[in-house]
């Protein structure tokens, strides 16, 4: 059977696909370009916001109308949350929740009716080992789903249940796998990446220590850490303990301002915050910190939005992602009032996007001259290929095959 794979949302996302695609594989099943006709493509789906649920709704009508015979099944966040919508449009066959996404072999080929695969968000209790594959030069490796944090804003935890792991041996047996294949870079993600160890009685610096001691990989990388839980410890050990962990951070911020952290329920203040980045910046240097923010929060006046900005330009980031809040239905968020209009939410993203670019400039040309190990990858660009420091700066050389997947020292 010819089967093809959508991937929409985070990278805790493709490594899972990678985790789905190979079990076809390994039963027989030839993997085609989705953009092919074939007997069963399967869409796994984000719902972070309206617009992801909407981009999930036109692929799986672009694949029916690629291939009006073919079955459809799609897991996934959406999946999980609106999955008897989901099963109701043409073609699809059926549709997993976060529970069942390790058998969706088995479900997605098995004959019978059109079926909805559910448990309620607080009876999953499944985990699945997953990392991505099919690139030479990186791996994400999931450690860690489900969240127990519950903010106002987000529906993750009713679309990934509450937080769960493997243990550490078995993590440190899949880094084998991914070394094996001659990846020199993994990516440690997960839903709430530093809760690791719920499951396990285990922490997130026992899980770096066992996986930076797996011979063969170079370069680890933390995906998303919440402030909270990038602990002096973590700190202390990425500092004097390997060489291995990359100086690069994801920290979500979600806002600069008190007033608007305490309506989405996080778990700091910004003063935490900026003494965490301090206390990175002390013992690490000029690392590069990417972090994320919400724009148009409700209740986010004029006022409280320019707080964010004047944190911003004092902690002063490598990278702003930024997020124009959206009403996900069944979250505390989606009932507040003073709710923002969509277009001053597109002017506060456009205002931040501006400072963003400052900021990434502004760190680059402070770099610029140096020596930096840089892991080239496969892609070719019109000539150019493409490689990240160490501290994520992306270096542009003209394309050179003997170069790929290898870390080579270049001048930035």
């Amino acid at each position: 059977m010819k089967v093809a794979f959508v991937t929409l949302g985070c990278k805790l996302n493709y490594a899972e696909t990678s985790r789905i695609e190979r079990d076809f594989v390994q039963n027989g099943h030839e993997v085609v370009p989705h953009t092919k006709k074939a007997d069963l493509y399967v869409v796994n789906t984000c719902s972070v916001t309206e617009h992801s649920n909407k981009k999930c709704r036109n692929i799986i009508n672009r694949l029916h109308r690629l291939n009006p015979d073919a079955r459809i099944a799609v897991t996934g966040c959406y999946a999980q949350l609106k999955g008897e919508e989901i099963l109701a449009m043409e073609g699809v066959c059926t549709v997993v929740g976060i529970q069942d996404k390790g058998r969706l072999l088995e479900l997605a080929t098995s004959a019978g009716e059109p079926a909805f695969h559910y448990r309620h968000w607080s009876e999953v209790d499944s985990f699945v080992p997953a990392y991505s594959s099919g690139e030479r030069t990186r791996a994400f490796l999931k450690v860690q789903d489900g969240c127990d944090y519950h903010c106002a804003y987000c529906t993750v935890p009713l679309a990934r249940g509450g937080s769960r792991n493997a243990p550490v041996s078995v993590l440190v047996e899949q880094t084998r796998e991914i070394a094996e294949q001659g990846i020199l870079e993994v990516v440690v993600t997960g839903v709430n990446t530093g809760d690791f160890g719920k499951s396990t009685g285990e922490t997130f610096l026992d899980l770096l220590k066992a996986l930076t001691a797996v011979p063969g990989i170079e370069r680890w990388r933390i995906s998303s850490i919440e402030p909270n839980l990038l602990t002096p410890e973590i700190i202390d050990w990425i500092a004097t303990g390997t060489k291995k962990v990359m100086p690069h951070f994801h920290i979500p911020l979600q806002s600069g301002c008190d007033t608007v952290l305490k309506r989405m329920r996080r778990r700091y203040t910004t003063a935490a915050f900026a003494d965490k980045i301090a206390l990175v910046r002390e013992r690490l240097g000029d690392v590069f910190f990417g972090i994320d923010v919400i724009v148009g929060f409700p209740g986010e006046s004029e006022a409280l939005f320019q707080e964010t900005l004047a944190f911003l330009e004092k902690i002063r980031p490598a990278f702003i992602h930024i997020f124009p809040y959206s009403i996900r239905p069944d979250t505390p968020a989606a009932e507040f009032p003073d709710q923002v209009s969509p277009a001053e939410k597109d002017r506060r993203v456009k205002v931040l996007e501006s400072l963003c670019e400052r900021l990434h400039t502004e760190y680059i040309e402070r770099h610029k001259g140096c020596k930096a190990s840089v892991l080239f990858e496969s892609r070719d660009k019109g000539g150019i290929m493409y490689g990240y420091t160490e501290n994520y700066i992306r270096i542009e050389r003209p394309y050179n095959e003997s170069k790929i997947g290898r870390i080579c020292e270049e001048t930035i």
